[in-house]
């Protein structure tokens, strides 16, 4: 009697201790999205996953089919302070860099740039193009440790337009909770940017964003004893370094940053997320997966905390919807931007030289 009643009792105490165990866990989960409001896109995207990765949905992805694509200007990183980061960049290589004599064409393409900044004037057509061989230009000869290096210690200058924040700090915080969020239900993130790879990989380090993560404009790269033989004719010696070329190989935007997704991943995504016309392409390759897919659309429409246009922001937004995406509002959907400390403030510029 003495031991059947030792066995309840210790029946009973290990039905208390599980619950114990299992009240905690639910206590102890983790808030992946402290910086989000309840809205429609937080809930399509939480139900997107939490269906794709349930193995008795008939929706189930694989861990290794589970890849998700961002742009980087304006869907996670600031990009209207006052315009991309990669403009910025060369607006000071070719205007402000004393150590560097710009070519005449590379520093018409930078007054484009000061003068769209600082005057309104609009950019030229296909301006994307034109800055891209500009950019090309302004950086040949720099080794990629020596790139690296510039773009990092011009993103440690206070971003113009705000205070509390630097350049390279100038991450969205609700989208890096994305990030995480995705990572831990096994999905595979890339940083698809128009922006130079160079410059993309400097700028996301910080976030332990590997560089083979990491697509973007591409520039021609040789070795410091190559010269102009064929790599394929050149073998390079140890005491040899990498340096960018001013020969573009290809500007990532629109269907550009389809057809690099599938050589460099090799995988049609389930998951993108983009804030502009030229994700348009990236997403609608999303959604033509054989997988259950999902497009998201930020939209810049938050005046008070960010500089934005909310009217034009607002159009996008129906035309995105239209398009079958679904719309991040930084406004109504984010409690915070940039993070606490970060007030939007007027632009300043100092004079031309």
């Amino acid at each position: 009697m003495k031991q059947r009643l030792l066995i309840v009792a210790f029946a009973v105490m290990a039905v208390f201790a599980g619950c114990g165990k299992e009240d905690t866990t639910v206590i102890q989960q983790k808030n992946y999205f402290p910086s989000w409001n309840n809205c429609e896109a937080l809930q399509a995207l939480q139900e997107y996953v939490t269906d794709v990765t349930d193995p008795k949905s008939p929706n189930y992805i694989r861990k290794e089919d589970r890849i998700a694509t961002f742009d980087m200007d304006g869907t996670f990183v600031g990009e209207l302070y006052p315009t991309y980061f990669e403009y910025n960049l060369l607006e000071y290589r070719a205007l402000d860099d004393a150590s560097y004599s710009a070519p005449e064409s590379v520093r018409e393409t930078a007054q484009e740039i000061r003068d769209f900044v600082r005057n309104g004037a609009p950019l030229p057509d296909h301006f994307d193009m034109k800055h891209a061989q500009a950019a090309a230009t302004a950086y040949a000869g720099m080794t990629l440790a020596e790139f690296r290096n510039y773009v990092l210690t011009y993103a440690a200058k206070p971003a113009n337009g705000f205070i509390g924040m630097t350049y390279a700090q100038s991450f969205y915080k609700p989208i890096l909770e994305v990030f995480d969020y995705l990572e831990d239900n096994g999905f595979t993130y890339y940083v698809v940017s128009g922006s130079d790879r160079f410059i993309c990989r400097a700028l996301v380090e910080s976030l332990g964003i590997e560089p083979n993560r990491v697509i973007g404009m591409d520039v021609k790269l040789k070795t410091t004893g190559q010269g102009e033989e064929a790599g394929v004719n050149y073998t390079m010696g140890r005491e040899e370094n990498i340096v960018r070329t001013d020969e573009l190989i290809i500007k990532n935007l629109k269907t550009n940053k389809v057809l690099q997704i599938s050589q460099e991943i090799g995988k049609v995504p389930v998951l993108s997320f983009g804030n502009s016309g030229g994700d348009c392409a990236m997403h609608n390759y999303c959604l033509s997966s054989t997988h259950r897919s999902a497009a998201f659309m930020l939209i810049a429409d938050d005046e008070a905390r960010d500089h934005a246009n909310r009217e034009k922001a607002l159009r996008l937004g129906e035309q995105w919807r239209e398009a079958g995406y679904h719309v991040i509002s930084m406004r109504d959907d984010f409690k915070t931007i940039y993070g606490e400390g970060v007030l939007k403030t007027a632009f300043t510029f100092p004079a031309s030289k």
